[in-house]
């Protein structure tokens, strides 16, 4: 008789970090569900890919920020369960989706500051709060951070402070949902080459060496470095790693 096989959640999963988090998880042999805020197209290009080698996924439109259309969010995701996976829970939930903001303290507007806060901070606690009713127990949640949650760099005060947040939450929900023998923990990537922010890493030259100079490793990361160490978590192997913030920056600025 055969196992069923787990199944990952992973939001931001049509692009960047979360698409590489995304064929990386698949590799491991668990079923993926990938959520994307417009990029469709892209989406189904991760899905396909995954397809091809054999794993079996999914896509599912999601804002992240947008609290509100997250009930209507969970009925389509236990449709797609039951039609796709022929399933009625989820085992992982990786909260990736994000987005970026530089902007100098001073100029920050309250605006720009609540639709990071809806992104990074709120929408995480409450779409966790609220897949809780379908994650199954033994699963885990990683929730991915920054290392600007560490090191400071001038015009991502608000960003940095709401990954801050989400360091902290992990515990909390590591310690809360233990007796579900729910694990969680933090990946923190460094500056990542993806067009996050729109390429702000990538393509500003100037910016990139100097992050390359900061890193003991000698360069910038990739989505390759961090996808990886996502899987790795969700595996048998990472079972005992629980309430943690796993950095992974190739030692910059230590």
């Amino acid at each position: 008789m055969t196992s069923r096989k787990k199944i990952a959640l992973v939001t931001g999963g049509s692009r960047g970090l979360g698409r590489n988090m995304a064929l990386r998880i698949a590799e491991k042999g668990i079923d993926v569900v990938i959520t994307y805020h417009s990029r469709k197209e892209e989406a189904d290009a991760v899905v396909a890919a995954i397809d091809e080698k054999g794993g079996k996924a999914a896509a599912l439109q999601l804002d992240a920020g947008n609290i509100k259309s997250f009930p209507d969010f969970f009925q389509r995701l236990k449709a797609l369960l039951a039609d796709t996976f022929q399933a009625d829970h989820f085992d992982f939930l990786v909260n990736n989706a994000g987005t970026a903001l530089y902007k100098p303290f001073a100029e920050t507007t309250e605006e720009e500051f609540d639709t990071v806060l809806n992104v990074h901070y709120k929408g995480v606690f409450f779409l966790t709060q609220q897949a809780l009713a379908l994650l199954n127990d033994g699963g885990r949640i990683v929730n991915i951070s920054s290392g600007l949650a560490r090191f400071s760099y001038p015009g991502s005060s608000a960003y940095g402070s709401m990954k801050g947040a989400i360091d902290t939450l992990t515990r909390y929900l590591a310690k809360e949902l233990g007796p579900r023998r729910i694990g969680a923990n933090v990946v923190a990537p460094g500056a990542i080459e993806t067009d996050f922010g729109n390429g702000h890493v990538r393509d500003n030259a100037a910016v990139n060496k100097s992050i390359a100079d900061a890193t003991a490793l000698g360069r910038v990361g990739l989505p390759e470095d961090i996808g990886s160490v996502v899987a790795f978590l969700l595996t048998e192997e990472g079972r005992w790693i629980n309430g943690q913030r796993i950095e992974v920056s190739g030692g910059i600025h230590l």
